[in-house]
């Protein structure tokens, strides 16, 4: 009988172990932190942008820059993107943004499949949206999670999942500064 108390609780501690392994944070995790991200106010005239992607492994496998320009009028707002990736490669994005209020934003650029949603609470915006990504001489029909963090009124850290199936097959971490 003892032993059998022991194995029980050896597989509820395992269990709670995994669930907490595959939880993921949620958006009001950020309520009241500072300082608040507005999209409005951070993506507003030039920014430039420095990353990695990073395999499954977390190996990373491409780094890059990119060069930004934002505008806004009223609650809609343009973000062009420009990136140059270490093996020459280049690529544009311009994302359409509306700012829907109560720090809810949606999304549409040339390579998104429909329209990313996304939501800000204090200090971190989460962003979701479904993407045709390039691979070689393929295209892959990707779900991105993506998280944005202020760190200042410069400065925001982007870390984004790139998932096919609900598996993560990379990850792409991205740090955006304003250009003075």
């Amino acid at each position: 009988m003892r032993l059998l108390s022991k194995v029980k609780q050896a597989i509820a501690t395992i269990i709670l172990l995994l669930l907490t392994a595959c939880s993921s944070s949620d958006i009001n995790d950020y309520q009241g932190t500072t300082p608040n991200l507005d999209l409005k106010q951070f993506f507003d005239g030039k920014l430039t942008a420095h990353g990695t992607v990073q395999d499954y492994s977390g190996k990373v496998t491409r780094r890059f820059t990119v060069e930004m320009l934002a505008s806004w009028q009223g609650n809609q707002g343009e973000i062009k993107e420009w990136f140059v990736y270490d093996d020459g490669e280049k690529q544009i994005r311009i994302w359409n943004i509306t700012d829907l209020g109560d720090g809810k934003y949606s999304g549409t650029a040339n390579d998104i499949l429909g329209e990313a949603q996304g939501q800000a609470v204090g200090m971190a915006l989460q962003w979701q949206y479904e993407m045709l990504l390039p691979v070689d001489d393929s295209e892959y029909q990707v779900t991105f999670d993506d998280w944005m963090f202020l760190v200042d009124d410069n400065t925001i850290i982007n870390r984004s999942d790139i998932n096919k199936f609900g598996i993560t097959m990379a990850e792409v971490t991205l740090v955006i500064s304003k250009v003075e």
